[in-house]
């Protein structure tokens, strides 16, 4: 079978993304024969290099860490949504060559919310400070009527957060990490924090908790998730966010209505696998 139209998903370090399954059975689906979706170990400095070297045969682009400011610079146009956080996750390379940037993340946190039944809250809280929590920020400026409540480490990650809240429109407020229990009240949480961060306010989950937003996918569930599982409530996960933002990278790319079933299942699958 000769190979005609090509994506894949660049980053350092990249072995462990769950990209190329949650694309190639989206293809498989699909009946995109000759479709074949890769993972490339790339940093910002052999960025440009890939980027020029690729041919009419490439239908798109995913980018993760730490590629999704530094590709900016070499598109030929991004959407308002990836100019809304200075972050692309996807290249769209169309038929007369031009290069376009769109961040999907932001509509796959909104989707993978809707999913579970979160169209609108009053409030939320937001665990961390780093590029996923201004991903977020914008998530919530579409399904957040009130405040958001950033809870950070540093005066500088606070700072950081009120300016994306200006840009964004968002009426956030900062509070110190040491009172990041408090955050558990509110009717949305979400933790944008590394592995492990969160675990010490499991014992704090209270009774009835709102929805939990936990970004991360591996290991999961975390001790946080756990915990607010375990009182009912609801919890999104990362591999929510995951193939929600996929689905929205393949209908991009192939102009087809991606298989949101097909693709869960996979990432699923890919990341049973990995944990073995």
């Amino acid at each position: 079978m000769s190979i005609t139209r090509r994506a894949a998903v660049l980053g350092s370090p990249v072995a462990h993304s769950l990209s190329p399954a949650l694309h190639s059975a989206a293809y498989a689906a699909l009946d995109l024969e000759g479709w074949s979706y890769d993972r490339f170990d790339v940093d910002e400095a052999a960025l440009p290099g890939f980027v020029d070297g690729l041919d009419r045969s490439w239908a798109g682009l995913s980018l993760t860490m730490p590629l999704k400011r530094a590709i900016i610079p070499l598109l030929d146009g991004i959407s308002d949504t990836a100019a809304s956080v200075e972050a692309v996750n996807t290249v769209v390379l169309t038929e007369d060559g031009r290069r376009l940037g769109d961040n999907t993340d932001i509509p796959g946190m909104v989707a993978a919310l809707r999913e579970r039944g979160v169209e609108k809250v009053e409030s939320a809280a937001v665990l961390g400070a780093g590029a996923t929590a201004s991903s977020a920020l914008a998530a919530l400026a579409e399904i957040c009527t009130g405040p958001v409540t950033a809870y950070v480490r540093s005066a500088a990650r606070a700072d950081e957060m009120r300016g994306w809240g200006a840009r964004l429109g968002v009426d956030v407020r900062i509070a110190d990490w040491a009172e990041a229990d408090e955050a558990l009240r509110a009717p949305l949480v979400i933790a944008t924090t590394p592995t492990g961060t969160t675990d010490a306010l499991a014992g704090a989950v209270p009774s009835a908790p709102g929805t939990l937003f936990d970004v991360l996918y591996d290991p999961w569930p975390t001790a946080l998730a756990s915990r607010w599982a375990a009182t009912g409530a609801g919890v999104v996960g990362g591999l929510d966010l995951l193939v929600h933002q996929a689905v929205l990278q393949v209908e991009q790319m192939t102009g087809l209505d991606a298989p949101l079933a097909v693709m869960r299942a996979a990432g699923e699958a890919a990341l049973a696998a990995q944990s073995h």
